[in-house]
């Protein structure tokens, strides 16, 4: 109740103001380059334009830091062991974050709207017991759905007794949020199916910087194909890897990729033993410098395992497109990138497993390059009108704002009249 009533002056004074606090939980935040950092780091700096935004996360952790400046807003960041992507170290790291979050979150200025991500998993717990204590809203972003991508990649099998408590634990914390953040329609269809309220559930796609990332001339000599980023579990690479195998060393083909993850040693293992030279290999690109790197590409690759449908949606796939880059999707045909590809034809879906199929498409681009050229403007037209930071990160802000309206009844978990969910 002691938290309640200092929280009912702390939100009057506020609404005098015509100010929101709004705090924001993810384990990676500036000058992190993971890219739910980056992307939270986007909306804050959106959200501090009006309002007070406090970010309650761990320090840097992954690559070379990014170099824009400090963004306007309250950063409390909670030691915690350092994250790895070991077993063991990473989930020490995650309950360390998890336990000096919620301490940083009791003893926060009380805000009228806690925003929490998926890093860690079982985090939006974390924003429901803070959100109760403290009166406020609680809005969850889904980067993946937990614990289903967990289950997707083998962490643990279907329906054991960890999926079956982490689900419970979870959706629960989905239940009592005032509204859910989602990243395609897969990702929707994949909570419905949890049983969650599909009014609550509002879609906003990932977005890139338009005007960070732009189009350059397409480059002379091989034809590159680009994967930047993080390739992880979720990543399907066993095509990729036999069409790299079909076209060893082949003069008029180059593989690059550049960031981490947990896929990408066996991905250089197999091109050591294979003998396969024309393949880079490199660290994560700054931020400042992803247009150029994008840009030296004339495909862009983007993977996904089929299993992992609705549980993760790709967001490198914006960067791609902003660069004026075709996308080379290999992944289920249900996916959000592949929706994106059929509606737009901005590049081509290649089905898992089918090395035949890529290859042989590589060899027909190569012959007709001019078919990329048209393909990257139509790319680059789409993003411009749906997948811009300047058309996204508003309608994200639009749900958290919303959330903590004056006009929504502190008592209800819906929205108000007027207030509805992205189709």
């Amino acid at each position: 109740m002691r938290y309640q009533e200092t929280c009912s002056w702390e939100m009057a004074a506020n609404a005098a103001r015509g100010k929101m606090h709004i705090a924001v939980f993810n384990q990676f935040f500036w000058p992190d380059v993971i890219a739910t950092g980056q992307y939270l780091t986007d909306v804050s700096r959106a959200l501090s334009l009006d309002h007070d935004v406090t970010a309650i996360c761990s320090g840097p952790a992954h690559g070379c830091p990014d170099s824009s400046p400090y963004p306007r807003i309250v950063i409390v960041r909670s030691r915690t062991i350092a994250f790895a992507h070991r077993a063991f170290a990473r989930i020490a790291s995650y309950l360390s974050y998890l336990s000096g979050s919620m301490w940083h979150g009791l003893r926060l200025r009380c805000p009228d709207v806690i925003l929490t991500l998926t890093t860690p998993p079982i985090l939006p717990v974390i924003g429901s017991l803070i959100s109760t204590l403290r009166g406020a809203r609680h809005v969850v972003w889904e980067m993946d759905v937990y614990p289903d991508v967990a289950t997707d990649v083998g962490w643990f099998r279907k329906g054991s007794l960890i999926d079956c408590l982490s689900g419970v634990i979870i959706d629960w914390s989905r239940r009592r949020a005032f509204a859910i953040v989602v990243l395609g329609d897969d990702m929707k269809s994949r909570l419905i199916g949890r049983g969650i309220d599909s009014e609550k559930i509002h879609i906003v796609e990932n977005w890139a910087d338009g005007s960070g990332i732009v189009p350059h001339p397409f480059p002379d000599g091989p034809l590159v194909i680009h994967y930047s980023g993080n390739l992880g579990l979720a990543h399907e690479i066993e095509t990729i890897k036999g069409a790299m195998g079909r076209l060893r060393n082949h003069k008029d083909f180059r593989f690059v990729f550049s960031g981490a993850g947990a896929r990408r040693p066996a991905l250089e293992g197999f091109c050591r033993s294979e003998n396969i030279h024309n393949v880079e290999f490199r660290s994560y690109c700054e931020r400042v410098d992803l247009g150029r790197s994008l840009s030296e590409a004339h495909l862009g690759l983007v993977t996904q395992r089929p299993e992992t449908l609705g549980s993760v949606v790709p967001s490198k796939t914006y960067g791609i497109m902003a660069a004026g880059r075709p996308l080379l999707f290999i992944g289920p045909d249900a996916s959000t990138p592949a929706r994106h590809i059929q509606r737009f034809n901005c590049g081509w879906r290649i089905e898992p497993g089918d090395v035949d199929s890529l290859t042989k498409l590589l060899l027909s681009l190569n012959q007709d390059r001019s078919i990329i050229v048209e393909a990257g403007k139509l790319a680059r037209a789409a993003f411009d009108a749906h997948f811009d930071s300047c058309v996204s990160i508003p309608r994200l802000t639009a749900v958290i704002c919303g959330a903590g309206s004056r006009t929504v009844s502190r008592a209800g978990l819906r929205p108000a009249a007027g207030f509805r969910p992205a189709e």
